[in-house]
């Protein structure tokens, strides 16, 4: 999760008042953060939620502060674009959005440029997801000459990137510069490089690796600052310039938009537009059970940054996780306070128990335990890559996310035994044999989304067989008095022949098999592994 570090006072700067730490307790708690430090001169704060990456500063934590304390917030004015950007039509297939503009008018201290940097660094890293998504630049306007390009440039251009004296070729800072080893992935195989250079065609930046050493490297007492952020998202590209104006504005600086300039259009940015949508005030009641007045409503949602006008909610440009009025109903219930939520009286009395086929589960889980195996527990995302790519096997049908965080967890499993191998390539320093399973649902996409309960188990050491894995799947099902047969499976991630389908009442209930060398060499585990995994929501009592 996010951690910021910022000085008490410059928060209480930026809000109008000191807080006593009960009261910026409270406002934390409104934040779905955490001190993570003992509060001294210096706070470190610690997210417990990732979705609102405006409040990974201290600008943004100001700004929800003050709003929640009835400061509400000004709307930042943002200049017309006197400059122009222009763009390249060859990025549309390498690193298609761009928002750029210039901040002027305060000089950067030590502590400002610190922060500038860390907030910086947060939505690259976290956000950005490491620069693949969004990539973000700031340089000192004043060795820059307008217009600016966004352009595609070979690998053979030069420039001096960031803390190097000398020139080298595009293509050179990726494989030698620190940052080009770091995120040279993200461009290296493009036969054209995104960089952004201005009318002396100095280049500024190797986009999304460094800056440039003469044109692109910020220092103490600067006045002016040329902001841009790339990325292959449009929306998250606005958002993250939206996120960067409000901060600097707030901090005293002008801002002035910029025209980028594309093919067929021209497009000023910051584009500081929020997004409207209805909202049915009736909703607070049924999900809250609270009836507030339309003058409450407005107030508490006016606290949380919000305007609000005839059942019209305008969500402020510089947050993107509403998707539902849901969102909108819960920052009611943080500005309303949880506090003021009365407990209400039971008014039904049962008597728990578990599901049948809870009871069939724990028993299967009980008689893996006892054939010696460790239980895991693993998130039910995963990704594509793993569930088929490395298993050499195509798409069976899988729901998948459609923005995810991360494409590490970018689908919903179809199956468990993909999740033990990836288990086992992260403790090949672990001591072999190493038996695991893990009991958990999946889902698969057929004509709906259908939920299964299944059972999957590896043995992973030198002499690991199908002889080994067969014995456990057949000492388990015995266990419940269930009747099986085996029949020959022909499964491309499995040794030809070493591999067998569960037959259960004439259907297939599960599979055993020994991995075949060519799938245990993608997730890079060299010793035999073989595994079983079993459908219990087919064999349910």
């Amino acid at each position: 999760m996010p951690t910021i570090t910022f000085a008490t006072e410059d928060l209480y700067k930026l809000i109008g008042q000191k807080l006593d730490d009960k009261k910026l307790l409270q406002l934390l708690d409104c934040a779905k953060a955490e001190l993570d430090a003992k509060l001294t001169t210096e706070a470190t704060v610690k997210y417990n939620d990732t979705n609102q990456p405006y409040l990974w500063s201290v600008e943004g934590l100001a700004r929800l502060f003050r709003n929640l304390l009835g400061k509400k917030s000004p709307q930042i004015k943002i200049e017309k674009p006197k400059e122009e950007v222009y763009y390249d039509k060859r990025l549309a297939k390498i690193r298609p959005y761009i928002a750029c503009f210039t901040a002027t008018g305060k000089k950067i201290d030590d502590y400002l440029l610190k922060q500038l940097i860390q907030l910086q660094e947060k939505l690259a890293e976290n956000y950005g997801r490491k620069r693949q998504k969004i990539s973000i630049g700031v340089y000192p306007l004043k060795n820059i000459a307008f217009p600016i390009s966004y352009r595609a440039a070979s690998p053979d251009e030069t420039f001096t990137p960031l803390d190097f004296h000398q020139q080298m070729s595009l293509k050179q800072v990726l494989e030698k510069h620190p940052k080009g080893k770091e995120y040279g992935h993200l461009i290296k195989n493009q036969n054209a490089y995104p960089v952004f250079s201005d009318a002396r065609k100095n280049i500024l930046s190797l986009i999304p690796v460094i800056n440039s050493e003469q044109t692109g490297k910020m220092t103490i007492g600067d006045d002016a600052l040329l902001f841009d952020t790339t990325g292959t998202d449009e929306e998250s590209v606005n958002l993250v310039a939206n996120i960067f104006a409000y901060a600097l504005a707030e901090r005293g600086f002008t801002i002035q938009a910029l025209n980028v300039c594309y093919p067929n259009k021209k497009v000023a940015t910051p584009t500081m537009t929020g997004k409207k949508v209805k909202f049915d005030e009736k909703e607070i009641e049924k999900l809250l059970g609270i009836k507030l007045k339309p003058n409450e409503i407005k107030t508490a949602l006016t606290r949380m940054g919000y305007e609000y006008q005839n059942g019209n909610v305008t969500i402020p440009c510089y947050r993107d996780d509403i998707m539902h009025q849901v969102d909108i109903i819960e920052d009611v219930a943080i500005a309303y306070g949880y506090d003021k939520f009365t407990a209400l009286p039971q008014t039904a009395y049962t008597v728990g128990s578990t599901f049948p086929i809870q009871q069939f589960i724990d028993t299967q889980r009980e008689q893996w335990i006892g054939l010696g195996y460790q239980e895991i527990m693993s998130p039910v995302l995963s990704n594509k890559e793993n569930m088929y790519n490395k298993m050499n096997l195509t798409d069976t049908g899988t729901i998948e996310i459609e923005n995810p965080v991360s494409l590490t967890f970018s689908c919903i499993r179809t199956w468990i035994l993909p999740i033990l191998l990836d288990f086992l390539s992260k403790n090949k320093h672990v001591d072999y044999p190493q038996k695991i399973f893990e009991q958990g649902v999946i889902t698969k996409r057929e004509t709906e989304a259908i939920d299964e309960q299944h059972i999957a188990g590896v043995t992973a050491h030198s002499t690991a067989t199908f002889t080994e894995i067969r014995q456990a799947a057949e000492a388990a099902l015995k266990s419940s008095n269930i009747t099986y047969t085996f029949e020959e499976l022909d499964m491309e991630c499995f040794v030809p022949g070493r591999a067998a389908k569960i037959m259960v009442n004439g259907k297939q209930a599960g599979f055993i098999g020994e991995f075949h060398p060519a799938v245990l060499e993608k997730f890079g585990i060299t010793t035999p592994v073989a595994g079983c995994e079993i459908n219990l929501t087919a064999l349910k009592p």
